[in-house]
């Protein structure tokens, strides 16, 4: 059987107590809607549904569909012992309402999608944790998953029309990019990082740091946590531009987020060239955590607080449930994920500064440990410390600078789907269908006219899904796309992520991408170039919002 002792335990508000609580009696509690009657989690004070405010909470049978599961071999934290199961569960009362839970007293082997549970409580502390065991009753049986609100094939139909026929994509050009040195446990000041990839990025564009009049980030001043060098106020105190504007906002689709602020602030003539800058050392902050030398962690709060008390600690243990039932419903396979990180590391051994260069077979990939089913180790991103850099300019400085420009022809960004990981798009990562239909909407270039994509590769599975939300295949058919690698290599229909992506590269979260697009359209990718390329869809986010641009060449 599965250890039980997890501490890891969520922070209790006067909005979720009910729901950490209820379970002292033993009966799952929820908030229940009293207009539309449907089920709200987490608590939230209007209805998602119908946006009423009258909300109660409602007792539970506790019955519930297994909605997906991941049997999580890797991640260990302090009480929870692996393997264990990270679960989804849909509810008997409400199936489109989810909770996430960690699965108990199961046959690992046995577990299917649509199998009949029920709650069982676990108390540490405060906390009544909601888990699940395989239900008792003899007459349920294995049901069908209930399908997604929206049909995957269905949501340029819920995309916005375009406001105004003027583009704002069409006020700017990005004119330099830059990066530091990358590597891992590089045990270097991260501010020094960004400092270094924003010179180079400024003098790549011909440019001086005085001619600089914007900053924008992304996530902004995180320093302690691996993923921010301390954001625009670090560096403004380092480097003193002056800016006239600055965005370092952290709810945005990652750093293509920061640089869409940048060219609104661009088109709105608040500044003239606007350095976006984004940096990670989470390889250097892990190797400082493992010798204690950082603030030791809390109860979980935010997003986390849902998943985290379960055993669901990364993004993984929510896309390798997504993954899962995209292999059931459609019959991918753990070789489909494979040929993207045999792609990726071709790419890589091709670029200087990859992390993992090294070739990668099919065998290798298969054979590696697992971390949480069905993702082994090759299916995910590594860890580095790097600073990427690029600028956004006016186009009509086009004549001023020192690289041809890059255009920016259309920018997808809509929120369709819902935000929250176990409430969203059950066969896809959660916010690509939206913004791939949405960049669509923005210009008259189709799939075909793409010449190389370098999609966000937190995870293989993220390729697979912004693959097909944006159209390169069928919703379904990325088996057949991907079988062998062909359509994805430097040569064929689609060449994906030729810098190596985040998978051997090295995870910067989507602006390694951003930097290699702008590479490629100058034709300036050496022995990795993509013959003749004219145009670009570049893509970020991971479980975050997410948003992707299709970026195109003056040559």
């Amino acid at each position: 059987m599965i250890d039980k002792s997890f501490r890891i335990l969520p922070t209790l508000t006067p909005q979720t107590d009910f729901f950490w609580t209820s379970g002292e009696d033993g009966v799952l509690r929820l908030q229940e809607c009293q207009s539309c009657t449907a089920l709200i989690h987490p608590p939230k004070p209007a209805c998602p549904q119908c946006r009423s405010t009258d909300i109660e909470v409602r007792a539970l049978s506790g019955k519930a569909t297994l909605f997906g599961y991941t049997v999580n071999e890797r991640f260990t934290l302090p009480g929870t012992p692996s393997p264990y199961v990270v679960a989804e569960v849909a509810l008997d009362e409400d199936p489109r309402t989810r909770l996430t839970t960690r699965l108990v007293d199961c046959d690992i082997d046995k577990l299917v999608h649509g199998m009949p549970v029920e709650v069982t409580f676990e108390q540490t502390e405060d906390v009544w944790l909601p888990l699940f065991r395989p239900s008792s009753d003899p007459e349920a049986s294995v049901v069908p998953l209930p399908d997604d609100e929206i049909d995957p094939a269905d949501y340029p139909k819920h995309v916005r029309p375009m406001v105004t026929t003027r583009k704002f994509e069409d006020d700017v050009v990005i004119s330099g990019v830059g990066a530091s040195e990358i590597g891992r446990r590089l045990m270097i000041d991260p501010l020094a990082l960004a400092v270094q990839a924003c010179e180079r990025a400024v003098a790549d564009a011909g440019l001086t740091m005085d001619d600089i009049d914007g900053l924008s980030t992304y996530p902004g001043g995180t320093p302690d946590s691996g993923f921010s060098e301390g954001g625009i106020t670090a560096l403004e105190a380092t480097l003193r531009i002056k800016p006239t504007w600055y965005n370092g906002g952290g709810e945005t689709f990652g750093p293509g987020g920061s640089v869409i602020a940048a060219m609104l602030a661009v088109s709105a003539g608040l500044a003239r060239h606007v350095l976006c800058f984004r940096t990670i050392w989470q390889s250097t902050q892990g190797e400082l955590a493992k010798q204690g030398r950082t603030a030791r962690p809390g109860r979980a709060t935010g997003n986390m607080a849902w998943s985290m008390p379960f055993g669901g600690v990364s993004a993984a243990h929510t896309l390798a449930q997504t993954a899962h039932r995209h292999f059931d419903k459609y019959g991918t396979t753990r070789e489909t994920l494979g040929w993207v990180a045999i792609n990726q590391r071709a790419n890589a051994a091709l670029h200087p500064t990859a992390i993992y260069r090294d070739p990668l077979t099919m065998d290798d990939y298969m054979s590696a440990r697992t971390i949480t089913t069905p993702f082994g180790l090759y299916d995910c991103d590594v860890p580095c410390d790097a600073s990427i850099a690029l600028i956004v300019s006016a186009a009509d400085t086009v004549g001023d600078l020192a690289q041809p420009p890059v255009r920016v022809e259309a920018v997808g960004t809509q929120m369709i789907e819902r935000l929250e990981w176990d409430q969203s798009t059950s066969t896809h990562e959660p916010q690509v269908l939206g913004p791939a239909a949405h960049l669509w909407s923005r210009t008259d270039l189709r799939p075909t006219d793409v010449d190389f994509a370098q999609l966000y590769d937190g995870f293989t599975f993220n390729c697979v899904s912004w693959i097909e939300a944006l159209g390169f295949c069928g919703i379904g058919e990325a088996k057949d796309f991907l079988d062998r690698g062909h359509n994805i290599a430097r040569g064929g229909l689609l060449p994906l992520n030729t810098n190596g992506g985040q998978l051997s590269h090295g995870r910067t979260h989507g602006m390694g991408l951003l930097a290699e697009a702008v590479t490629q359209l100058r034709g300036q990718g050496g022995d990795r170039q993509v013959a003749e390329a004219k145009v670009g869809v570049v893509s970020s986010g991971g479980l975050t919002p997410g948003g992707v641009l299709l970026l195109r060449s003056d040559r």
